[in-house]
């Protein structure tokens, strides 16, 4: 199959673009290296050490044996160019992962909301009108978040995959209707994947496209089977208060005898994958498109779901770290509850990967390895989602 990985240079679309090239399939990445513009910008690199883009390639064909082609292209911007390389390539799969994916981030300054939505709305909205315009007979993977759902469904209800059944008395009785669920989101990231939920509704009903929504939950891990075959093609660790993800932080911060940063109470619960899963939804949902004429096919992409406390608690007896709770930046429930649908994934075979010794031992030996390339003024959180709250920053030298 021939694929398009939009973001293909970024945490999941690097993996993801090896998993697919190594399982046979003819894999471009299309990418502006954002990701590492935005890593200048806040003077962080990833804990993990990243090569140029080209020497990354050339490490896995002389591994592999196989190309993956490149194009330098800000999605955003360069529409032209976008339609011109569809028609050019006439993909069978386009994986769109080219979105700036950090909430903190998006809500750090008024720059970089304004930048997350220009950015991610109209990356995504050139990809439909391109497909459109062109002809080209291509299916869509999107990655989206676990977010755009929110964290209010409370009790023991589950999440349903994308859609909610609705019952509605009228005049001449009651009516019946299948809905995109209701979108609460936390962050201007997260808003915009509401966004492209829309996008997507009145694309597939409008022009036939065949779309696949997967809303993927907090991706824990560093390696795959190929970023681990050579030091070149190592994926990134992001540590520092913005792109860090929970548990990776968590194990980076015993790695450097750091305290586990909770924010709140820790009664935060939320939904979980391992970077191995991730890339082999992936390759599923390329697998299994829906058909022309349908309406976006939403999957929940996640394998556990855990309370970030019970997270920091097990890091700490595992390692000895201690623990401090720190303010919240943002703006939500100081706990909530979780049951999530991955009805989906599990029927096309998936075989989970859930939180074990072995593989959180995995993180903390690359954690460990990389440590000295910390930055230690980094690791806290300083963006908030209102001016006036008080950061994790502010008590910074109070920790323990």
């Amino acid at each position: 199959m021939r694929v398009l990985v939009l973001g293909g240079d970024g945490f999941c679309g690097w993996p993801t673009s090896l998993y697919l090239s190594d399982r046979g399939h003819d894999v471009t990445i299309l990418d502006n290296l954002s990701r590492r513009k935005i890593d200048v910008d806040l003077e962080v690199d990833s804990l993990t050490p990243i090569v140029p883009i080209g020497e990354r390639l050339r490490a896995w064909q002389e591994v592999s044996g196989r190309e993956i082609g490149f194009v330098n292209i800000d999605l955003a911007t360069e529409y032209d160019r976008l339609a011109s390389l569809l028609l050019e390539l006439r993909p069978d799969a386009v994986v769109h992962f080219a979105e700036q994916r950090a909430a903190p981030y998006s809500m750090r300054s008024e720059k970089t909301k304004r930048y997350t939505v220009d950015n991610n709305v109209r990356a995504t909205h050139n990809l439909l009108t391109a497909i459109v315009d062109t002809g080209v007979d291509a299916s869509i993977v999107h990655l989206g978040t676990m977010g755009v759902y929110g964290y209010g469904w409370s009790g023991s209800a589950p999440i349903p995959e994308g859609y909610l059944t609705v019952k509605v008395d009228t005049p001449d009785g009651e009516l019946e209707r299948e809905i995109l669920h209701p979108a609460n989101p936390g962050s201007v990231y997260h808003m915009t994947k509401t966004l492209d939920q829309l996008l997507f509704a009145f694309y597939s009903k409008n022009d036939s496209l065949r779309i696949t929504d997967l809303h993927q939950g907090i991706v824990w891990g560093t390696q795959t089977e190929q970023t681990a075959r050579d030091e070149r093609l190592i994926n990134r660790f992001d540590y520092d208060g913005d792109y860090g993800t929970v548990l990776n932080r968590f194990l980076m911060q015993a790695a450097i005898k750091h305290p586990l940063t909770v924010h709140g109470s820790g009664g935060q619960t939320r939904a979980f994958i391992h970077i191995k899963d991730t890339v082999r939804c992936i390759e599923l949902a390329i697998e299994n498109p829906p058909t022309a004429g349908d309406k976006p096919l939403v999957r929940n992409q996640i394998t556990e779901v855990h309370r970030v406390m019970d997270l920091a608690k097990l890091i700490s007896d595992v390692t000895g770290a201690d623990v401090a709770h720190l303010p919240n930046p943002r703006q939500e429930a100081d706990e909530n509850e979780l049951v999530v649908r991955n009805d989906q994934f599990l029927a096309l075979g998936l075989e989970p990967t859930t939180l074990s010794e072995g593989l959180l031992a995995e993180v903390r030996e690359v954690a460990e390895k990389y440590k000295d390339r910390a930055d230690l003024r980094k690791i806290v959180a300083r963006s908030v989602w209102r001016k006036g709250m008080e950061t994790a920053a502010d008590l910074m030298t109070e920790l323990p």
